[in-house]
């Protein structure tokens, strides 16, 4: 290049310098605040205002262009980009991922530079402050925009509260869940929702829960919610919260602690029926408690449960004296006047008769022997509800035909009770008492009550349910006038004379020598146990005895227990009362009240129960009322005992003890037992082998017996000629009654099964025209508490044994065909029955004939056994010729012509059957050598048949028969 080219353009370059730094006068300019959002899951921040740097040297080139930003601070993860040089547009973004949680915002300073001079940078100029020139900001450059990325989740794991029935609450209880995310979109709950279904319960946006209705202890204990939250991002609680309201009961006054339901097992004594009762208050000022427990036993039996024997039976028991004569006993043949009567079946509780109104019976002579100048007693069972103005007659003697008088009487008119006792002619003529009446509620109650009316003339007094009662008032009457008539008993009416104005509803005329008779005066209810004694009058302890329940409410407690506490308990212990002022005291006491039922088989049912309290306050207006608690105990049904009789049904007996004095004994060796059947459960675990049943096991058992009745089967006894007879002695020890009749024997009385053993081995047969008599048959049936448990059928079979007289001849061998022939008879036909205690020469045959039977048996059986052995060589020697013949010659049998011989297959067989007898009667008269000879015979038969059979097989093998020519 020529030198004054190259002068120029250094000339020109060094001008353009000096242009160009005259030209870059200004500094860049940026906003003095900015305010910018980022977003963690981005890296571009939103800046208000924008980044835009201006410089007043623009639109020069380089000098009035941005070149870039630059951020100071410590620790700032954000870097500004220039996005166009000449407008001075820029960016700030995030250098990493931010995290709103970690930190929410950032302040930083920006400082732009612009381009300087040229296109290396030289000479750049930045935005300035007031001291060094560059300008920052005052304010946030960078707020991180948060992210809904996490859930709410609750404070607690689970929230819990007790409200009180009946009540509307508007905060029951407050459940809170939080927000991890920054923000307030997102780190705020905006609402609570109840996930559980069909609750009465509501919950607002900030947690609160209340109830939508009144609530009840009754309908549910607790409730059991489950609770969510969301955030304002709609976003739902990682796990929802369990919330668990209890329900408290309204405290009211009253027992608790018991069950409405007791069951009792017969036969295991008290049952405790209220252990964990106590009496609830709520917290009222107590200063005394009173509570009176009822068991309820109307429903069973005659009140309550007492034992079902017969009341003659019960009266015994009791101690009562004896010679009592029941009126009204369970029909049977020896009592049948009470058969018409309608009456309960009797079995789980006692028999009761009803009385309609329209139904009376007349009692037979000779039951009743009342000497009525001595004192006697009169005992009945009655329910009778509110009647009519007319009498009601429970039990009337009066006269039998001509006339009508009333010689003594019980009846019922308007809720009384009266007692008619009419004097005889002999104890004077001086006006005296004659009727004695009792008012009385539990006449017309419609319940039953025991009465009993003890008469000493002058004096007569009542019992009823064992309280006495003094009779008010009594009127006097003059005695009966002398006269010669027959009287008439009568249960349930008035035997008397008709005369057309009698009230009664329904009358029974009878035509008499007299006139026309009829029934009247008919008693309307429901008797039972009517019994009258005369001799001895009833003391209060058989009365207590007669009247008391085997079943009631007892306490028993231990010292101290019952300390400050009063009771008291009713003679039938239906009712028992409670009362103290200690409420510790009077739970105590309420918790040892218990059941107690001391029959073995009690009546099964139910027996209501009912509490009823009274509190006292100290102040008595504002006292609280105890409600009464029903319940009832239910009495299971008792085990059903079996009662079995065994013994020897079958034997015989020779003529001559039938007719002799002591008889023959029917029941010789009775054996009486009772067993029951229970339920024996397998051991271990039933559930893991299904296969395991559970198994009936047999016990027995011990109880009493009330009645056992002997019945003839076929034709009735001939009084003439044969009887049913027993010990009446050693009966009456035992204090058990016997009835017989030409149907039988009953022996009735409560005593042991050994005792009724040891009463029947008494009873015999006898008859003493035995000529036409070969078997009589008897039925023996036992039962236990009046029919309720009764045993099997025990028949007995008993035949006579005839016997031809003895002649006495001087040979014995003579005199065997006459003696052998009725043994051989009365075997045969006795033959499988029981010959117990026979006659020895009715039976046993004598040593001669004994002797003479085994002689002979030996003889035929060494004849039979030589007849075999010479058959048995006969038939070798034979085939031995034939083997023979045949090793010699050929035989031609083509003509050959087989007969048979009948008679020896006959002989043969008859001859076995004859061997058989024999054989028989050496097994009757021989015993034990005979039955060894019978072996060996059989034996010999036996091979005597297998070497038959082998003769048949080798001819066959030996001969081929030609049977074609054969004719038939």
């Amino acid at each position: 290049m020529p030198a004054p080219a190259a002068r120029l353009l250094l000339a020109a370059l060094l001008c353009g310098a000096a242009a160009a730094a005259r030209v870059n006068k200004h500094k860049p300019w940026i906003e003095t605040t900015y305010h910018g959002i980022v977003t963690e899951n981005d890296n571009t921040v939103l800046l208000d205002p924008p980044l835009i740097a201006l410089d007043k040297d623009a639109p020069l080139r380089f000098a009035g262009e941005i070149c870039g930003f630059k951020i100071h601070g410590q620790n700032v993860p954000f870097e500004a980009v220039v996005v166009d040089k000449s407008t001075g547009e820029g960016i700030i973004r995030s250098k990493e991922k931010l995290d709103c949680e970690l930190q929410k915002d950032y302040t930083f300073t920006i400082q732009a530079y612009d381009c300087g001079r040229g296109p290396d940078g030289a000479n750049a100029k930045k935005s300035h402050n007031e001291e060094s020139g560059i300008k920052k900001m005052r304010n946030r450059v960078a707020e991180v925009n948060d992210v809904n990325e996490y859930a709410p989740v609750f404070k607690d794991k689970s929230y819990k509260a007790t409200v009180i029935e009946g009540k509307r609450y508007d905060n029951i209880l407050k459940v809170e869940a939080v927000d991890a995310d920054c923000s307030p979109q997102f780190s705020q709950i905006c609402s609570y929702e109840i996930v559980t279904p069909d609750v009465p319960f509501a919950i607002d946006k900030d947690g609160y829960i209340k109830n939508t209705e009144k609530l009840s202890y009754g309908k549910e204990h607790q409730y059991k919610l489950t609770v969510t939250a969301y955030d304002c991002g709609k976003k739902r609680a990682a796990e929802d919260v369990l919330v668990k309201i209890s329900i408290k009961p309204t405290c009211k006054p009253g027992w608790q602690g018991w069950s409405k339901r007791i069951e009792y097992e017969p036969g295991t004594g008290s049952l405790a029926l209220f252990p964990g009762m106590h009496l609830e208050t709520c917290d009222e000022p107590i200063t005394s408690v009173e509570a009176t427990v009822e068991l309820e036993t109307n429903h069973i039996g005659k009140g309550c449960d007492r034992d079902t024997y017969s009341e003659k039976s019960i009266h015994r028991l009791c101690g009562a004296a004896s010679g009592t004569a029941e009126l009204l006993p369970p029909p049977s043949s020896a009592a049948n006047w009470t058969v018409g009567l309608p009456t309960d079946n009797g079995h789980d509780s006692d028999q009761v008769f009803e009385f309609n109104g329209t139904q009376a019976v007349k009692v037979p002579e000779g039951v009743v022997t009342v000497n009525l100048k001595e004192p006697f007693m009169i005992s009945v069972w009655m329910r009778h509800g509110p009647g009519t103005k007319e009498k009601e007659t429970i039990l009337c003697n009066s006269d039998k035909t001509d006339m009508n008088r009333h010689h003594y009487s019980l009846y019922v008119h308007n809720c009384r009770l009266v007692f008619l006792f009419r004097q005889e002619p002999s104890q004077g003529k001086a006006i005296q008492p004659a009727e004695f009446h009792w008012k009385l509620n539990q006449v017309c109650d419609k319940e039953w009550h025991h009465y009993v009316v003890n008469v000493e003339f002058p004096a007569v007094s009542l019992y009823v349910d064992g309280v006495s009662y003094d009779p008010f008032p009594v009127t006097e009457d003059y005695p009966l006038h002398p006269s010669k008539i027959d009287t008439q008993l009568v249960v349930g009416a008035c035997w008397q004379e008709y005369t057309g104005n009698e009230n009664d509803n329904e009358t029974v005329p009878e035509t008499s020598a007299g006139g026309e008779l009829h029934m009247a005066q008919f008693f309307r209810g429901n008797l039972a146990g009517l019994m009258i004694r005369s001799g001895k009058l009833e003391n209060k302890k058989v009365i207590d005895c007669l009247y008391t329940c085997k079943e009631g409410l007892d306490l028993q407690m231990a010292d101290g227990v019952g300390k400050g506490v009063k009771i008291h308990m009713n003679p039938s212990q239906s009712v028992l009362s409670i009362e103290g002022d200690d409420l510790d005291r009077v739970d105590k006491a309420m918790q040892h009240i218990s059941y107690l039922n001391s029959r073995q088989f009690p009546t099964p049912g139910i027996r209501r129960l009912k509490i009823s309290s009274t509190v006292r306050c100290f102040n008595e207006e504002a006292c609280v009322s105890i409600p009464s608690v029903e319940g009832y105990v239910m009495v299971l049904q008792p085990e059903e005992p079996k009662i079995s009789l065994s013994g020897i049904n079958h034997f015989a007996r020779s003529a001559s003890e039938f007719e002799s004095s002591e008889g023959v004994s029917l029941f010789p060796e009775l054996r009486i037992i009772s067993t029951i059947t229970r339920e024996v459960e397998p051991e271990g675990d039933g559930d893991e082998d299904p296969t395991v049943q559970e198994s009936l096991v047999s016990e027995e058992i011990m109880h009493n017996l009330d009645m056992c009745e002997v019945t003839v089967l076929g034709e009735e006894l001939n009084q003439d000629q044969e009887s049913l007879e027993i010990d009446m002695t050693r009966l009456q020890q035992k204090g058990i009654e016997m009835s017989s009749s030409n149907l039988g024997m009953i022996i009735t009385g409560v005593d042991t099964m050994a005792n009724y053993e040891e009463v029947l081995h008494l009873i015999r047969y006898r008859n003493w025209h035995t000529a036409s008599l070969f078997d009589r048959k008897f039925k023996l049936l036992c039962s236990e508490l009046n029919g309720r448990y009764v045993s099997n059928e025990f028949r007995v079979e008993v035949n006579v044994i005839h016997t031809a007289s003895p002649v006495e001849h001087a040979n014995h061998i003579a005199a065997q065909p006459q003696f052998i022939h009725p043994v051989h008879h009365s075997f045969v036909d006795l033959s499988g029955h029981n010959l117990a205690n026979p006659h020895p020469f009715s039976v046993v045959p004598s040593t001669a004939t004994v002797v003479i039977v085994v002689c002979v048996s030996f003889l035929v059986f060494m004849i039979i056994l030589g007849v075999f052995r010479i058959r048995a060589a006969h038939q070798r020697t034979m085939r031995d010729q034939d083997t023979g013949k045949e090793n010699e010659m050929d035989w031609d049998d083509s003509a050959l012509t087989i007969t048979v011989n009948p008679m020896e297959t006959y002989e043969d067989q008859h001859s076995s059957e004859e061997e058989e007898e024999e054989e028989e009667e050496e097994s009757e008269d021989g015993e034990e050598d005979d039955i060894t000879s019978a072996e060996s015979e059989s034996s010999e038969e036996e091979e005597g048949e297998q070497e038959e059979d082998q003769q048949n097989v080798n001819r066959q093998q030996q001969l081929e028969w030609d049977d074609s020519t054969l004719s038939y």
